[in-house]
C-alpha cells in the first residue's frame, strides 16, 4: 500500500497514566514516521521503566489503518493480550506513522485474559484521545521558469496552492525551485499554463510519495 499524501500523524511524545485494579498503566504515544524510530522511541521508554513488569507495544508506519509496517509485543503478558489489542486501537485510531508502548507496574490483582485485552485496548484509545496531532503532508519538488513579466502573477498565485519557494535564480528568465502537496502538483500546473499563456517550462524533480 502506498503513502497517503495527507494524513494526521502524532505532534509530539505524548503520556498518559492510568490505575486499573491496583495495576499501574502508563501509556506512552510518539511520533514513528520509519520502523528504525518506532523501535528507539520503544527502546527508550523500557529505559525509562526498566523496573515495570511490561513494556508492551505496537507501531504502525504509514496512513491510518496500514498494516504493511506494523509491530507489537506482549512483552510478557499472555499471548495476545496486549500488542494485538494495542495494535488494533491503534489501527482504528484515525493516526498514522504511531508508536505507543504500554507501561504496566502490577499491582497484585490477576486481570485475566479478557480483563488485559480490556485494559490494554484502553489505555492505547485513551492515549488517543487527546494525542496532539499534526498532518503530514508528501510534497514534489518542481523546477519552474517563467518570464520576467509573469512574476508578480507567479508569486500571486503561490499561496493558493500551498506552494513553497525553495530556491530562485534571475537570468534570461526566472527559474524557481518550489515544494507543494503532490495533491496539487496538476492544478498548479493548470494554473501557471493559463498565467503565463502556456509559456512557463516545468518540471517535476521529485514526485513526491
Amino acid at each position: 500500500m502506498s503513502k497517503s499524501p495527507r494524513y494526521r500523524i502524532p505532534a509530539r511524545l505524548h503520556r498518559v497514566e492510568q490505575e486499573l485494579q491496583r495495576s499501574r498503566f502508563i501509556t506512552t504515544v510518539a511520533p514513528a514516521p520509519t520502523v528504525e524510530e518506532a523501535k528507539a522511541f520503544i527502546a527508550r521508554v523500557r529505559e525509562e521503566f526498566p523496573d515495570a513488569n511490561h513494556n508492551c507495544w505496537a507501531y504502525v508506519v504509514g496512513p491510518p489503518g496500514s498494516t504493511g509496517m506494523a509491530g507489537m509485543s506482549d512483552d510478557g503478558e499472555p499471548h495476545g493480550t496486549a500488542g494485538r489489542p494495542m495494535l488494533t486501537a491503534l489501527l482504528h485510531g484515525n493516526v498514522g506513522d504511531v508508536a505507543v508502548v504500554v507501561t504496566r507496574y502490577f499491582g497484585g490483582t490477576l486481570l485475566g485474559k479478557g480483563g488485559l485485552v480490556r485494559a490494554y485496548t484502553g489505555c492505547v484509545q485513551q492515549g488517543l484521545e487527546h494525542l496532539p496531532t499534526t498532518e503530514r503532508v508528501s510534497k514534489a519538488r518542481l523546477s519552474v521558469e517563467i518570464e520576467y513579466a509573469s512574476v508578480d502573477g507567479f508569486r500571486r498565485m503561490l499561496p493558493a496552492h500551498e506552494a513553497e519557494v525553495v530556491s530562485e535564480e534571475y537570468a534570461a528568465t526566472v527559474g524557481y525551485q518550489l515544494l507543494l502537496p503532490v495533491t496539487r502538483v496538476e492544478t498548479f500546473q493548470t494554473a501557471l499554463l493559463d498565467l503565463t499563456n502556456g509559456q512557463a517550462l516545468m518540471e517535476v524533480l521529485d514526485p513526491g510519495e
